[in-house]
């Protein structure tokens, strides 16, 4: 038990916390580069920066060349081959279920992917200003 307070009663638990202890935290991300390198508006800071935005222009079309175009032959396909539209899983029709549920999981890798080369061509670009 607790030790008697002022007055023989027993003393009051205080419990201490922070007002944003429910808020999410906050990930302060380093900044990538160095403002004044970058700020200097030199030609190689320049050549820089446009490679890296090259890069990340063609991530992007990439990425969604892939995932537009094999979306875009799913139905084609289907149209092509009626018997493989006719096939049935777990009681549903396959078209429908390539179309419901197996596109989902395409489409988050596809996310991953496209964050995961971004962030790694950032990194680079990154050692490459820090670079001496």
């Amino acid at each position: 038990m607790s030790d008697p307070g002022e007055g023989g009663r027993p003393a009051q638990r205080v419990v201490v916390t922070s007002p944003r202890t429910r808020a999410a935290r906050v990930r302060r991300a380093q900044p990538a580069v160095p403002v004044p390198l970058l700020s200097e508006e030199s030609d190689l800071s320049t050549h820089y920066v446009r490679s890296l935005i090259k890069e990340q222009r063609r991530l992007g079309l990439l990425v969604c060349g892939v995932v537009c175009g094999s979306l875009a032959a799913l139905p084609l396909l289907f149209a092509l081959a009626p018997r493989l539209g006719e096939q049935r899983l777990l009681g549903l029709p396959l078209p429908w279920l390539v179309l419901g549920v197996l596109v989902f999981p395409v489409l988050v890798l596809a996310g991953w992917f496209y964050v995961w080369q971004a962030e790694r061509s950032e990194r680079e670009f990154a050692e490459l200003v820090e670079r001496p």
